[in-house]
């Protein structure tokens, strides 16, 4: 794409805006509880927008587009679990969550099993999920400035890096409350107002179909640069002018790309005459527009969409990023209204991804060629208006994508910093924190600059199939059935966390997989989720006789009302 004149100042400011606001929280931020919980002050509006700003990742910024247009309808349901999963919040978790008293999960986890070991399990997997999920934002903020601007990719990465550590290590939970809820607000101007422009456009285009029959096709004459070496699919011969590298052989000038797959070096570009079908990355299927249109019924594609679905919607209140925040409303109720409010915040937000992933098939359909069909929400704008029009919708989009990574990578960072401070680093001291901070986002980082090419979407669904595996049983039965042992726990986190977790490695280093064995590990938490449930329940009851002694005097504090004063200080 041309890359916009006004896309590095709109990143800029925001950070500038970011590191601003950031700096009026640190002047509010003084004890341990403002860092990790911001006091218990937060009223449920302003955190319900704060939740939903760090809620809103890359996957949902920029991956959830991306889906859409590589593999069509039936990755709709990525979205629809991201909202729903607060159903179950709202239901089961989010009120005798906050009456626990409890400042992190890992001290729920003692508080409710009494159980060193237990808490020591909680810490590792909150560090993990913190980590697996922090590796897409640094990730989409390097594609997102390399899309825009032309920069390596490290360069968004490390920016980002740089200024979350910043803030969180200054001001904690309290600093980047106030970050999170102005960056809500700018990411849903961000995705909603350029869609207008795209729509009024499409509309006087002539609105041009996806059409069933056939691939996407070049509407005019189009070069594509390729950045990185890529191996594409041809299906049909096509005559383009090609100048660097094709299959090991240097070209310069017109050439025939006959039927096949084919190698391009990087810095190759390849113009395509209009009307010409568009390659696709070797390994991806060439969806015509009515498979695009249909979702799948292969038995082991249900089968991923069903496991999508319970990843999605489960994993939610098992993300120690979200429910951190739950622990800052000042009681039980207050905590459930915060949840009906981010329901109706991310059920706005959602209408629009799926909209980029359309149009992108129509109007920037060479990124199906390059693979990165994650930037067409940023390649979009110019794509299809083009001018200085598109450049200021890019600009935008880019600023709203930066604002995705600030948020979410600064909620993960003290969700990581405030178990790393008060179980591995210290013990919970202001001093302890800031150094668990900067070590909760360099190790990330480095993960980030080392693996690549990645859909940050499927990065994310692995994530919530980790936090689906542990934490969602862990909540559930801890919090609703009193037969729950530490023994019972620990055998459920180890059993579906380390599930999960092996099929995650499997799927990013793992071999090529096909068939069942590829959805079994991509989508895990349709057989891992109920493996970490079966673990907890069956181990409990073979250890009946060790479940605590104040086993009814915790269950009544996390279910009575505020008023009957059974619940801790909130200080």
């Amino acid at each position: 794409m041309a890359h916009s004149v006004f896309a590095l100042p709109a990143v800029i400011l925001v950070t500038l805006v970011t590191i601003a606001i950031a700096t009026y929280g640190v002047r509010v931020a003084r004890t341990t509880s403002d860092f990790l919980v911001a006091s218990r002050t937060i009223s449920p509006s302003w955190n319900a927008a704060a939740i939903s700003g760090e809620y809103l990742s890359a996957a949902s910024f920029l991956g959830i587009a991306g889906l859409v247009m590589k593999s069509g309808v039936s990755v709709l349901w990525y979205p629809v679990g991201f909202a729903a999963g607060y159903l179950a919040l709202l239901l089961f978790v989010a009120a005798p969550l906050r009456r626990s008293g409890a400042f992190t999960l890992p001290d729920f986890a003692e508080a409710r099993l009494g159980s060193p070991v237990v808490r020591r399990l909680a810490t590792v997997f909150v560090v993990v999920i913190g980590w697996l999920y922090l590796v897409p934002q640094f990730q989409g903020a390097g594609l997102t400035l390399g899309t825009v601007t032309g920069a390596p990719y490290w360069v968004g990465a490390l920016l980002v890096a740089v200024v979350v550590v910043g803030n969180v290590a200054s001001g904690g939970m309290r600093s980047i409350t106030f970050v999170q809820a102005f960056q809500y607000w700018l990411k849903l101007t961000a995705i909603a107002f350029p869609v207008a422009f795209l729509l009024l456009h499409w509309n006087s285009d002539g609105r041009p179909q996806l059409g069933p029959p056939s691939v996407p096709q070049f509407g005019s004459e189009t070069t594509v640069r390729i950045d990185e070496p890529v191996s594409i699919q041809v299906d049909d011969l096509v005559v383009v002018r090609i100048r660097g590298t094709v299959d090991g052989h240097h070209v310069d000038g017109e050439s025939t790309l006959g039927s096949g797959r084919h190698t391009l070096a990087a810095h190759t570009t390849v113009t395509f005459p209009a009307g010409s079908a568009v390659p696709h990355v070797s390994g991806l299927e060439p969806l015509t527009g009515g498979a695009w249109l249909t979702p799948p019924t292969a038995d082991h594609d249900l089968f991923a969409t069903y496991s999508l679905i319970l990843a999605t919607f489960l994993g939610t209140m098992g993300l120690p990023h979200v429910l951190v925040r739950f622990y800052t409303n000042p009681d039980g109720r207050a905590a459930r209204r915060t949840t009906l409010v981010v329901l109706a915040l991310l059920g706005g937000f959602y209408l629009f991804p799926a909209l980029y992933g359309v149009l992108g098939r129509i109007y920037a359909p060479q990124l199906l060629m390059t693979g990165d069909t994650d930037a067409v929400v940023l390649v979009l704008p110019g794509a299809a208006i083009g001018g200085v029009g598109g450049q200021l919708l890019g600009a935008l989009v880019a600023a709203g994508a930066f604002a995705a990574f600030l948020s979410t990578a600064s909620g993960l960072l003290v969700s990581v910093a405030g178990v790393l401070s008060t179980d591995v680093l210290g013990h919970g001291s202001v001093r302890s924190f800031r150094r668990s901070a900067l070590v909760a986002g360099v190790v990330p980082l480095v993960a980030a600059l080392q693996v690549t090419g990645l859909d940050v979407s499927q990065v994310v669904g692995l994530a919530f199939a980790v936090a689906a595996s542990t934490f969602c049983p862990l909540l559930m039965l801890g919090i609703w059935w009193r037969g729950l042992t530490a023994a019972g726990a620990a055998a459920g986190l180890v059993t579906g966390g380390g599930a999960a977790l092996a099929a995650v490695l499997v799927a990013v280093f793992g071999p090529d997989l096909t068939g069942w064995p590829a959805t079994l590990v991509a989508q895990p938490a349709a057989w891992s989720v109920p493996l970490a449930f079966a673990a907890m329940v069956l181990v409990s009851l073979c250890t009946s006789g060790r479940a605590p002694s104040n086993v009814p005097a915790i269950m009544l504090r996390l279910h009575a009302p505020e008023a009957l004063r059974l619940h801790p200080p909130t200080n």
